[in-house]
């Protein structure tokens, strides 16, 4: 017979103290993905990404540069990077506002 029962009372073991950290940071506090205004070169891609994932720029920026010289991935990477992360103060990138352009346009003629 068993005779284990779950006391629905008993004190939670959560632990107490600071949270352990995550990989790269990403947590309750870790902010968003976006291309800030301060410390651009060219459209902030590669500082907005440094950022998020607490990385130096300047290692974000010749990544992006092998990966151009590579194999030609970083010049899409980094075009991607540009239509997909919304600048600072913004909640929408610019693929998402052609999208929503695209389709307020759409439906206004159906």
């Amino acid at each position: 017979m068993n005779t284990n029962t779950v006391n629905p009372e008993a004190p939670t073991t959560e632990p107490s103290g600071p949270r352990p950290e995550l990989p790269f940071g990403r947590g309750p506090d870790h902010p968003a993905l976006r291309r800030p205004f301060q410390g651009r070169m060219l459209a902030g891609v590669a500082e907005g990404v440094g950022r998020y994932f607490g990385v130096d720029t300047t290692i974000v920026r010749i990544a992006f540069v092998v990966l151009t010289i590579v194999g030609g991935a970083g010049i899409p990477l980094y075009l991607a990077g540009l239509l997909l992360i919304p600048d600072e103060g913004s909640d929408q990138s610019i693929a998402g506002s052609i999208i929503e352009s695209l389709q307020s346009r759409h439906g206004n003629h159906i």
